[in-house]
């Protein structure tokens, strides 16, 4: 009656783990503290399961896969021989989960965004849920170097600013260089006023006054 199963669904998803809560640990009778078994049914394949090292690595790999994703970065993810890997295709994604057992061939999944984007709800609906009990790895989100942001930049865009700016630069250049610079000129006196002035009568003198 210990047994605990929790269920995350999504519409092309769905996630179930099973376990007991930890005593140890204070844990209550609903909660998981010990996970048993986990199982993942995507809508466009068959069910998956594993023990937690293998649901710890899918969400090491399936959650920074699809924030590069959104970053319109395409990589890899997933450790070399390791349990989980997921990579681009031209169209969708590819999921692969190796087993441990020899012999035994990687079950391949074919993904679209939409199913990506219901797995990754599944996984983080998991990850925050307070009844799971369970210390799942950190995943760092580390910042993406410029490198790659200015890969995924097409040339022609990132050319467009600094060659416009030159353009710019040049032309205001070549029009200061067309334009006359103007020259002052000297205040000259106009016909008006050259007749005011002859037509100025000169002072009456005092007759009184001696010469």
């Amino acid at each position: 009656m210990l047994k605990q199963s929790f269920r995350y669904d999504q519409t092309a998803a769905r996630l179930e783990v099973d376990g007991l809560p930890d005593f140890s640990a204070d844990h209550g009778t609903n909660a998981i503290g010990i996970l048993s078994s986990w199982r993942l049914t995507m809508i466009s394949g068959p069910e998956m399961e594993g023990k937690r090292e293998h649901l710890e690595a899918l969400m090491a790999a399936v959650i920074p896969y699809a924030r590069l994703q959104l970053s319109g970065v395409s990589r890899i993810q997933g450790q070399d021989g390791g349990p989980v890997r997921i990579l681009p295709l031209e169209q969708g994604h590819q999921l692969e989960l190796i087993s441990s057992r020899s012999g035994v061939p990687p079950l391949i999944l074919q993904l679209d965004d939409a199913d990506l984007a219901d797995l990754v709800r599944c996984l983080d609906a998991l990850r925050h849920d307070e009844r799971v009990r369970i210390q799942w790895p950190l995943i760092n989100h580390a910042p993406l170097p410029k490198r790659d942001l200015a890969e995924r930049t097409p040339l022609l865009q990132r050319l467009a600013a600094p060659v416009l700016g030159t353009g710019t630069f040049l032309l205001l250049g070549l029009v200061g260089l067309l334009v006359p610079i103007p020259t002052p000129e000297t205040p000259q006196t106009t016909p008006q006023l050259e007749e005011q002035e002859e037509r100025r009568e000169p002072p009456i003198s005092n007759p009184a006054q001696a010469d």
